[in-house]
């Protein structure tokens, strides 16, 4: 849900209202982490009599969906880069100090958890352009009403020792702080920031701001049901009840029947009449294992992610290996424009401070170059063998451009031809054949 004000001037009332408004979204957030985290609903249920096993198991589907496609989208780090070679070095060197690998990839993971993330960005105490990452569970955004949706405010708050609501209130030129007073909400100071923009980035896998666990959770809660259950019967079978059937037990033998697990059941004196068996209920193993089987399947094809614990997985051809990764691909492919839209933001505030950058090239945030590089096993046998059978087809670049250890084609071609050339030319020669 979108939070979205129509107002001139967003008041104090206002600002609570979207609070309340937030505030009933973060149980589902919590909710999310649990999964997380391994503490799935199956951990509260109510707890059974002592006599009764009651296993509580949990595979952590959740964990393993975020970090495999975190892993793929973002474990190879993002490669930024201009053409213009002064702010080339600028935006690295705010890129390093910012460590936006390590950022990035957090982002990653928390949008896919809870569908939304945000980057705060702000100035340190010796005016050097700062980021951090933040989680919806204490900041959301407003957005004007118009078909745009342009993002008008940033809220972050908590609660403080005296369980008072405080926070800040971010807009386009300034920062608010607010506090809870006399059980309303009143502003207090303001500040100026000198961004051109909100310096408050939304970053999202997709539109509709889901998880990558929403579309699996109750396939995840039905896979650790099942599990628990199955694990139930193992200990039930393990302790089974002895039935003495057709002799009387004395007291001191059967005192605790429940706990002991044996049933008496007596009547006749003909010895031969007698039955001394376990009880056994009907053993639902197979049924059992075909559902979680099945669950497992459901599991990793609605979520999009691949199975790369699948035994067949590893054995795969090129082409079986790609249709294998296409939703994966699809799922990374829609994120990365998600993502290159709010990373432009963030240059285009960067890039807004004259202290990071000249106003004369303010603007030249468009023309950053982003690089994403899908984390995958590459067998270089089958690359080399496909590059070379284009051999005469297609131009050098494109050839090399197969193989996954060649970074940049024409610098490679570039090496090739100086491999090729006589060992005594002069810096000169070189020069002019290269073109530098």
């Amino acid at each position: 849900m979108t939070f979205v004000f129509s107002g001139d001037e967003l008041t104090a009332e206002d600002l609570q209202g979207f609070i309340d408004l937030h505030q009933a979204k973060v149980p589902r957030y919590l909710a999310l982490k649990k999964q997380y985290e391994s503490k799935p609903p199956i951990l509260d249920m109510e707890v059974k009599e002592a006599w009764k096993p009651d296993n509580r198991l949990v595979v952590n589907f959740g964990r393993k969906l975020i970090e495999t496609f975190n892993g793929y989208f973002l474990g190879i780090p993002v490669k930024i880069s201009h053409d213009n070679e002064t702010i080339n070095e600028v935006i690295q060197d705010y890129w390093n100090h910012n460590d936006m690998d390590d950022t990035l990839s957090e982002l990653g993971k928390l949008t896919d958890l809870y569908g939304v993330a945000y980057l705060y960005q702000y100035q340190n105490e010796n005016s050097h352009t700062r980021v951090i990452y933040n989680s919806p569970l204490d900041m959301f955004m407003i957005y004007d009403d118009t078909i745009e949706e342009n993002p008008l405010f940033a809220v972050r708050y908590h609660y403080n020792k005296d369980n008072q609501l405080e926070g800040t209130l971010i807009t386009e030129n300034k920062y608010v702080s607010f506090t809870e007073a006399k059980d309303k909400l009143v502003f207090t100071d303001e500040s100026p920031h000198y961004y051109p923009t909100l310096p408050v980035i939304e970053f999202v896998s997709n539109e509709e701001q889901q998880s990558l666990i929403e579309p699996v959770e109750t396939l995840i809660n039905a896979f650790n049901k099942t599990l628990s259950f199955k694990m139930n019967d193992a200990d039930y079978f393990a302790d089974a009840y002895l039935a003495v059937l057709g002799a009387e037990l004395d007291q001191e033998g059967a005192y605790k029947i429940r706990d002991n697990r044996i049933i008496n059941i007596f009547g006749t004196d003909d010895a031969s009449k007698i039955v001394v068996e376990f009880l056994n209920k009907p053993d639902g193993d197979t049924s059992q294992e075909h559902l979680l089987d099945r669950l497992e399947d459901l599991i990793y094809q609605i979520s999009m992610i691949a199975n790369i614990n699948d035994e067949t997985f590893g054995t795969s051809s090129g082409v079986a290996l790609e249709f294998k990764l296409q939703p994966m691909k699809n799922l990374a492919a829609s994120k990365e424009r998600k993502f290159v839209r709010s990373l432009n933001r963030m240059f285009r505030n960067f890039f807004g401070l004259p202290t990071n950058v000249p106003n004369s090239t303010r603007n030249d945030w468009a023309d950053i170059q982003y690089r994403f590089t899908r984390n995958i096993p590459r067998n270089v046998q089958d690359e080399a063998e496909t590059a070379s059978k284009l051999e005469g087809i297609v131009s050098k670049e494109s050839q090399l451009s197969i193989l996954s250890i060649v970074d940049n084609p024409a610098k490679e071609i570039e090496r090739m031809d100086k491999e090729s050339l006589p060992t005594n030319l002069t810096d000169a020669e070189l020069s002019t054949r290269f073109g530098r």
